[in-house]
């Protein structure tokens, strides 16, 4: 498995079989490269795990020194090259304190290439992009509109060349 975020053994067994297909799943997704790219983000530590209150104001612009994020209505939450979960855990990426996401609830692979892809980890109650249940992984692109439960999140990129590359659908 390797990564702690992405364990399985709270889950019921039927569940857990689900789940542990999702994960093998993203986690073959990520690519050599990709993996190379995530290795050499964290051992610069780019910093990029803090979370961002907007305030009262909301949004003020692009946040400085990041590629991608995700916003809500209070926070910007930075995302990093490789793998960024979000779920009600608070070890994960993306912490959402709702009762009704999962644990593990999705996850964004930000790959090597600037390609940005959305997976539900088999959570109980799906991912929405775009106000359509996630049916696979799924291309993000600047502005889709990503729920899970009553969560609303936007996904942003840094606008120019090192914004998301427009190349095939299949991601790395």
């Amino acid at each position: 498995m390797g990564d702690p975020r992405l364990n399985s053994i709270h889950l019921e067994a039927a569940r857990r079989q689900d789940y542990r297909r999702a994960r093998e799943e993203l986690l073959r997704a990520r690519g050599d490269h990709t993996l190379y790219a995530e290795h050499f983000a964290d051992a610069q530590d780019a910093g990029s795990t803090c979370v961002c209150n907007l305030g009262a104001g909301g949004a003020a612009g692009t946040p400085a020194g990041l590629e991608y994020w995700l916003v809500d209505r209070d926070f910007i939450y930075p995302l990093k090259v490789g793998l960024n979960t979000l779920g009600r855990s608070g070890d994960n990426d993306v912490a959402v304190p709702d009762a009704f996401v999962s644990r593990r609830h999705c996850a964004i692979l930000v790959h090597h290439d600037r390609a940005c892809v959305l997976h539900d980890t088999a959570s109980k109650n799906g991912t929405f992009l775009n106000g359509t249940r996630l049916g696979g992984p799924t291309r993000l692109k600047p502005g889709d509109e990503i729920r899970v439960c009553n969560r609303q999140f936007v996904f942003l990129a840094r606008p120019g060349p090192s914004g998301p590359a427009p190349s095939p659908t299949n991601a790395e």
